[in-house]
């Protein structure tokens, strides 16, 4: 990574949320030349502008992706842009669909045309295991956005860029996971509130997503998509891990809610039909595209098809409550 990133000139959008934090921490480590932090929410960029206050290598621009102008603008002179900005969360993107189409597509295309116009070395497009099968808007919104991402390498003509796609999934410590809300409940005194008592999830730490991009940098050859190899946990497990680490003696009462409006009971990382043009590497998986399937394999040495595959978070083994409460233990100050 040394090398990729020396003297590098790096655009972070949506940069001022808790992923973003987190990755300016590990960039600042390397021999970057800027980074430009673009973000719509002047007090988060308030916020990382105070936590990095000494840091002469950070610019702080308050931008919506919406806005192609401020984009190219943003764009200027950039080598490596990571797109991390977007509609997150799947009750608004429910209630707001034309919104989340407006942010996480259009937005997106901005991104990907302001890139071919300034000859960008490489983009990362931050998706989630929410666009494999998707059901809710967020996650069809997320899934054309990986297809728009890997066609973009298709049609670039005679550009540099490099596109590609990473797919997290419930990012343990980020602001939009459900750790603080499970946190706040406890420390009220009140009810811990969830969905379903079989729902269980991907997890992956704040330090395995910063990872998952810099590998995609590191990596890419051209419309991937790359996915960590996650755990799987019960919901249930991990609210009940949160009551025995702060309810200080307290009885906290489980509450049953069912599903909410777009929720999926297990989610995926990965299609039946996307398995099936997927390799493996040590800590990750990489899904090939589908145009120019065989170019882009073809690319890769020493790699191998997957063997037993947990594609969805209800296979295999949940990671116990003892080890809920070690990744809570790494994480948790985060929230």
């Amino acid at each position: 990574m040394e090398q990729e990133l020396k003297n590098k000139k790096i655009l972070i959008t949506g940069g001022a949320g808790s992923v973003g934090n987190a990755l300016i921490k590990k960039l600042l480590k390397y021999d970057v030349n800027v980074i430009r932090i673009f973000d719509l929410s002047e007090n988060e960029i308030s916020k990382i502008r105070s936590a990095f206050i000494n840091e002469k290598r950070l610019r702080y621009l308050i931008g919506d992706v919406k806005d192609l102008n401020r984009l190219k603008t943003a764009m200027e002179g950039i080598d490596i842009v990571i797109h991390l900005a977007a509609m997150k969360h799947v009750y608004a993107c429910e209630y707001n669909p034309f919104e989340a189409i407006k942010t996480n597509i259009e937005g997106l295309q901005n991104v990907i045309d302001c890139a071919r116009n300034e000859n960008v070395e490489k983009v990362i497009f931050s998706s989630t295991d929410k666009a494999a099968r998707p059901l809710s808007v967020m996650g069809i919104t997320k899934l054309m956005g990986e297809k728009l991402v890997s066609l973009a390498e298709f049609y670039k003509g005679n550009k540099r860029t490099l596109f590609a796609s990473v797919r997290f999934g419930n990012v343990i410590g980020s602001n939009g996971s459900v750790i603080p809300l499970f946190k706040k409940q406890i420390k009220e005194g009140g009810s811990i509130i969830v969905t379903d008592k079989e729902m269980t999830r991907f997890v992956i730490t704040m330090d395995e997503a910063v990872d998952l991009i810099c590998k995609a940098i590191k990596f890419v050859k051209g419309g991937e998509s790359f996915v960590w190899k996650m755990k799987t946990l019960k919901v249930v497990d991990l609210a009940q891990a949160m009551i025995n680490r702060y309810s200080n003696g307290k009885e906290i009462k489980t509450i049953i809610a069912g599903k909410g409006e777009g929720e999926k009971m297990h989610e995926h990382i990965m299609s039946d039909e996307e398995l099936s043009r997927a390799i493996e590497m040590d800590n990750l998986y990489v899904i090939f595209p589908m145009v120019d399937y065989s170019n882009v394999r073809n690319k890769y040495q020493d790699t191998k098809l997957i063997e037993n595959p947990v594609i969805a978070s209800n296979m295999g083994q949940h990671i116990s409550q003892e080890e809920i409460n070690k990744l809570l233990e790494t994480e948790i100050d985060l929230c």
